[in-house]
Formats: C-alpha cells, sequence, structure tokens
C-alpha cells in the first residue's frame, strides 16, 4: 500500500497535467481528478474502437466486392473526423459563443492559459482538456460513421472528403452546441445525456438524405414495385461487429459521466445493458411474427437501436423503464426497416436511419416519459418525465428538440449533398457499381483470391475487370 501511495503523486502530475513541487503532497481532489482522467481516457479508447465494430458490421452487411472500400473508409472517415474537429469543430460545439454556435477556440491549443474559458461549457467536469477534446472527437467520429452506411456501395470517394469535412466543421458541431455547448436547447432544458440526437439523429438523418439523393442499387426494385434482398457477404463479420459495438458502448455512455468517483456510472453502464438486451429479443421476436423467420439481421439492428435508444436516457431513466426503452426500439427498427424497404423504396443497405434515426427519436422522446424525479434532480438536466407526473413539459421540450435537430440536418445536408450531385457527382457509374468500390475506386479487391489471376492484374477497362 505504501508503494502504491508512493506512485500517487507520479500518477496524478501525469493525468492532470499538474507537476507537484518537492515535498508537495497531492489531495484526494488530485487523486479523484487522476482517475477520473484515467476513466475519460479508457472511455475515449472504447467508443474509438467502435470504428472496428463499425468496419465489421457495415462490411458483413454489405456485398464482399465492396468489402475493404466498406471496412476502410473507417479509418479515412476518422482521420477528416480528427483533423477537422481539432481545427473547426470543437470550438463551435463547445467554444463561447452564442445560443448558435460557438465562435472562439479554434486550432484547439490545451497550453493557452485562457482555454479553459473559451470551453467553460465543459466546465461540469475536471478532467483536463486535452481528455474532454479526445473523448468529443470519437463521438463526432460515431456520428459521421453512421452517414456512410446510408450511402453504402454506390457512392464516390469525394463525397467521403467533402461532406465529411462540411459535416464536422459545421453540421454536427451546430447541434452540438444547440444541446451539450450552452445553446438554445440547452436552455429548455433538453435531455440528452450522451448523445441520441446529438450523434444519433444527427449522423441518421445525413445518412437518409444521402440515401434518397443515390437512389437505391442496381438491382434493389423491380420495374413492378417488387423488392429483393441484397444479402450481406459475411453474417459473422456483422455479428463480431455488434459485439464491440455493444461492448464499445459502455465507454459511449458510462464514460459520458466524465467521472470514475461515486457509483453513477455503473449505473449508466447497467441501464445501457438491460436495453441492449431487450432490444436484441423483441426484435427478433417481432421480426419472426412478420416475416416467419427468425432473421438474425434484425436481431442485430434490435441491439443497436436499442443502445441508441438508450443513449439520451441512460442517465435519467430507472433499470424497469430501460427494458422497455430498449424493447420498444427493437420492434420500431424492424417496423421501420420494412416501411423504409417496401413502401417508400428509399435503399439504406445498413438500416442507418432505422437504426439510428428512428430509434433516437423515441430514445430523445423517452426521457419526457421516463425521466425519474431524483435522477433529474441530481443531473440538474430538465424536468421529471410524464409518468412521473412531471407532466407534458419535457416531452414537449424533447419533440422539440428532435425537430429542430431533424429539420437543421435535414436541409443543410440536401444542400450539401445535392450541390455535389450537380457539379462533381455522387454517385459511381453503372459498371463501376457492378464491378464493385474494391476494384473501380481503389484498384484492388477485400478477397483478392476470388478474382481472376488472385487479383494480381491490373484494372485497364471494365470489361477486363468484370
Amino acid at each position: 500500500m505504501k508503494k502504491i501511495l508512493a506512485l500517487l503523486p507520479f500518477v496524478a502530475a501525469t493525468l492532470t497535467g499538474h507537476a507537484f513541487a518537492a515535498g508537495e503532497e497531492p489531495t484526494v481532489k488530485d487523486a479523484i481528478q487522476a482517475v477520473d482522467a484515467l476513466w475519460v481516457i479508457v472511455a475515449f479508447a472504447l467508443v474509438f474502437f467502435m470504428q472496428a465494430g463499425f468496419a465489421l458490421l457495415e462490411a458483413g452487411a454489405t456485398r464482399m466486392k465492396n468489402a475493404g472500400h466498406i471496412a476502410g473508409k473507417n479509418i479515412l472517415s476518422f482521420g477528416i473526423t480528427t483533423l477537422v474537429f481539432w481545427a473547426v469543430g470543437f470550438a463551435i460545439t463547445f467554444g463561447a459563443g452564442n445560443s448558435f454556435m460557438g465562435t472562439s477556440g479554434w486550432f484547439l491549443n490545451v497550453a493557452d492559459e485562457q482555454v479553459n474559458e473559451v470551453f467553460g461549457s465543459l466546465s461540469w467536469s475536471d478532467t483536463p482538456l486535452a481528455a474532454k477534446f479526445l473523448f468529443q472527437v470519437v463521438f463526432a467520429g460515431v456520428s459521421l460513421a453512421i452517414f456512410w452506411g446510408g450511402i453504402a456501395e454506390r457512392a464516390k470517394l469525394i463525397v467521403y472528403f467533402v461532406f465529411g469535412a462540411i459535416f464536422i466543421a459545421l453540421i454536427y458541431p451546430i447541434i452540438g452546441h444547440w444541446i451539450w455547448g450552452g445553446g438554445w436547447l440547452a436552455a429548455h432544458g433538453k435531455q440528452d445525456f450522451a448523445g441520441s440526437s446529438v450523434v444519433h439523429l444527427t449522423g441518421a438523418t445525413a445518412a437518409l438524405v444521402g440515401a434518397m439523393l443515390l437512389g437505391p442499387r442496381i438491382g434493389k426494385y423491380n420495374k413492378d414495385g417488387s423488392v429483393n434482398v441484397i444479402p450481406g457477404h459475411n453474417m459473422v463479420y456483422s455479428v463480431l461487429g455488434v459485439i464491440i459495438l455493444w461492448f464499445g458502448w459502455f465507454g459511449f455512455n458510462a464514460g459520458s459521466t466524465m467521472a470514475a468517483n461515486g457509483t453513477f456510472f455503473p449505473y449508466v453502464a447497467l441501464t445501457t445493458n438491460l436495453a441492449a438486451a431487450a432490444g436484441a429479443v423483441a426484435s427478433l421476436f417481432t421480426v419472426w411474427a412478420l416475416l416467419k423467420k427468425p432473421d438474425i439481421s434484425y436481431m442485430l439492428n434490435g441491439v443497436l437501436a436499442a443502445l441508441v435508444a438508450i443513449t439520451a436516457s441512460c442517465a435519467f431513466v430507472k433499470p424497469w423503464a430501460a427494458v422497455v426503452i430498449g424493447a420498444i426500439a427493437g420492434i420500431l427498427m424492424v417496423l421501420s426497416y420494412l416501411f423504409f424497404d417496401r413502401v417508400l423504396k428509399i435503399d439504406d443497405p445498413v438500416g442507418a436511419f432505422s437504426v439510428h434515426g428512428i430509434a433516437g427519436i423515441w430514445g430523445t422522446l423517452s426521457t419526457g416519459f421516463f425521466a425519474a424525479p431524483d435522477l433529474v434532480e441530481k443531473l440538474g438536466v430538465g424536468k421529471p418525465g410524464l409518468f412521473y407526473g412531471g407532466g407534458f413539459h419535457q416531452l414537449g421540450v424533447q419533440a422539440l428538440g428532435v425537430a429542430s435537430v431533424f429539420a437543421f440536418v435535414f436541409i443543410t445536408s440536401y444542400i450539401v449533398l445535392y450541390l455535389l450531385k450537380v457539379t462533381v457527382g455522387i454517385r459511381i457509374s453503372r459498371e463501376e457499381e457492378i464491378i464493385g468500390l474494391d476494384i473501380s475506386e481503389h484498384g484492388t479487391s477485400g478477397y483478392p483470391e476470388q478474382l481472376p489471376n488472385g487479383g494480381t492484374y491490373v484494372k485497364n477497362s471494365v470489361a477486363e475487370a468484370h
């Protein structure tokens, strides 16, 4: 024990950035800050690892000829996110400004003596600003990753660069500022603990716009209106991807406490896990009843939909309510996916809007029903839900948030993507889509053994490659 205590000054200095003078002893506050900082970095790593989950899930849910492209875009996406969010996005999200957006803190420099004053919206946590940035940048990365799922298998690579940069520089940060950065929805008491609206509805709405403007994949819909199922090439990849995402979500939700002391972050992890489990079971039974087969892919999306839904409410609701929220999210996801696919004829290859959009809407609204008075008081955000005698006030605030986020993201995303469509184009050619993005965009295959000559040839023409 003495050896552990002797290391405390070093640990505290490393994690808090404070150097202790000779003979100076760290206080209990220093130790708490050190542990909190360590927890935030662990949570950052968990959420960052979710990119691996997206890579496996989406590659498995799409076709072999696009697998390398689908998986690899997660690396490109997070690279763009990190650079743009550091330069611009973090300032607009959390920097001092007005009720619409932050206007200070560009090109984050944590060594600046005034920097903590600029980012006063994050002052509720005592962890170092560098840790706060790292934790927030992976959230932005997840939101952008959601968008790519909706445009999978048919979008040009240029869309990743241009739309990705604009999304992280403006669209996502403005929504984040409204709710988390002291903006106008925060002033109304909008409850969104870890991002059902900020992260998931934002990314999903952009994905919906992308899917609409791109149009369906070749062969998805027949002239008579019938629908063809385009199965993914590797269900095992998708299962592993969901397991990784479920695992990473404990950093996503529980990490949003930004504090390891006390007992609250395990509580958030508990409600998160209960919701996910309920979503898995409810979605499987729902698709079984509707399609007469317990389709595994729907169960996987049911888990994710439940996790999306509980993301807003995980800190505001009791365990029993988490089960209800997760189960309803799983059911809604199945109904929504079938509706968009078979009725509206919008080709969303991984169900991005159903999983992250519809479930994000439900999760955001759920606190308006289930927010418990003691937890609301503990967090100091908003008011109790309808079922606890809080009336319709909080439900109204949550509905206002949903409508505002959807409208802003839909309009801005439509403008950006439409301008790209009429200028450089956003969809690959028919020939390129037939041979797959691995070859047409990157000149190599994720599965070269499946191609003539072991995939060692250089593509000189579409006919040769096909």
